[in-house]
């Protein structure tokens, strides 16, 4: 395995080649924008309700843990129980809903995998992951869209569907990487497998 981080100005991107595949990983965090070169996660699991731990003191930290267990059990027994906990909510004081990473692994022969990790930096809780067979891709392109005043750049996996004709599958969804880290992408994932699909 061979780690390279090829934007120097991008250190959350980094590309890892293995034998027999390659992968994209953009981490959740860039670089501060005032010239220190400071690393700045963009996100974090915790929300403004942590802050009011030392003003609720123990009975906060007891809430804390019980949720913490709830959700454990809920996770490990499969029991629904939405109705009596949302802890899916965005501003309970653990959202492990956080995305961390967002990975993409292109297989020559066999298509791509799109990954999610989710958890607390460091420490991935939980992974999604899709793949998008070679025989089912038609193309990855880089798409824009309109989001308020700002133009947004996006990398879309392009596919078969059998009722609509094809659909989009969004590639770094929940990050949405700056622009020159799509054209790395996309210009790698057309190099590996767009080439020889179409020659093929």
């Amino acid at each position: 395995m061979r780690e390279t981080h090829p934007l120097p100005d991008h250190p959350e991107f980094s590309v890892r080649d293995y034998p027999n595949y390659r992968e994209y990983r953009v981490e959740n965090r860039y670089v501060a924008r005032n010239g220190s070169g400071r690393i700045i996660q963009k996100a974090t699991g915790l929300s403004w309700c942590c802050a009011l731990f030392p003003a609720f003191g123990f009975w906060w930290f007891a809430f804390s843990i019980f949720a913490a267990t709830l959700w454990l059990y809920m996770k490990c027994t499969q029991v629904v129980a939405g109705a009596l906990l949302n802890l899916h909510c965005k501003h309970s004081c653990l959202t492990l809903n956080f995305p961390t990473s967002e990975t993409v692994l292109v297989i020559p022969p066999h298509g791509i995998q799109l990954e999610t990790h989710r958890g607390l930096p460091r420490w991935p809780l939980a992974i999604s992951r899709r793949f998008i067979s070679l025989t089912n891709l038609r193309d990855v392109i880089i798409n824009e869209a309109l989001y308020g005043w700002n133009v947004r750049y996006y990398l879309a996996a392009v596919k078969e569907h059998p009722s609509t004709g094809f659909s989009l599958d969004v590639i770094f969804e929940s990050i949405l990487p700056r622009m020159p880290i799509l054209s790395e992408v996309y210009h790698g994932i057309h190099e590996m497998l767009m080439n020889g699909h179409e020659d093929g």
